[in-house]
């Protein structure tokens, strides 16, 4: 009951379990592909957060669980980190000013340039799967792609423009 009187559902028993059926795979959906673009950019994702500040692993799986909703465990980043460190794109150094030894990651010029080419790539990608010629539509598919990359609430290094 709210001040207005009674809470009324848009949906009656007939069809009511029908739609919530729909809405529930559609949500469904949503979170695969959601949980497939993060898998499939989890590089970018990794290199987008370090270039913000150095971190250490747990913070970083931390951060892509409370950002995106899904958990990557130590298996999964560590190696990543790893396969990172030796294409140049991060570097590692050693914290030995906490209470725990910490491997703390950051960004390398060359894990920037990498973030910038990202940048021309997801520009590219959306400019061709946008075969709207609005404007506002590709622009909303653009920033839609870089989200997955960007920290809520901060500003992006991988802002779109499109033109």
């Amino acid at each position: 009951m709210s001040e207005k009187g009674p809470i009324v559902y848009a949906f009656d028993k007939k069809t009511g379990q029908g739609e919530r059926k729909k809405m529930i795979k559609t949500m469904n959906f949503q979170k695969e592909v959601s949980t497939k673009l993060t898998k499939g950019l989890l590089d970018l994702i990794i290199l987008q957060f370090v270039s913000t500040q150095p971190m250490h692993g747990y913070q970083i799986i931390t951060k892509i669980r409370k950002n995106f909703g899904v958990y990557f465990g130590p298996s999964t980043v560590y190696p990543l980190l790893n396969t990172l460190e030796k294409k140049g794109l991060v570097k590692s150094e050693w914290n030995m000013n906490t209470e725990r030894p910490r491997k703390v990651y950051s960004l390398t010029s060359n894990g920037q340039d990498m973030l910038n080419f990202t940048e021309e790539s997801l520009n590219l990608i959306c400019r061709k799967i946008g075969t709207q010629t609005n404007t506002e539509t590709m622009e909303s598919s653009a920033q839609s792609a870089v989200a997955i990359l960007a920290k809520k609430g901060q500003q992006s290094h991988l802002e779109l423009q499109i033109h």
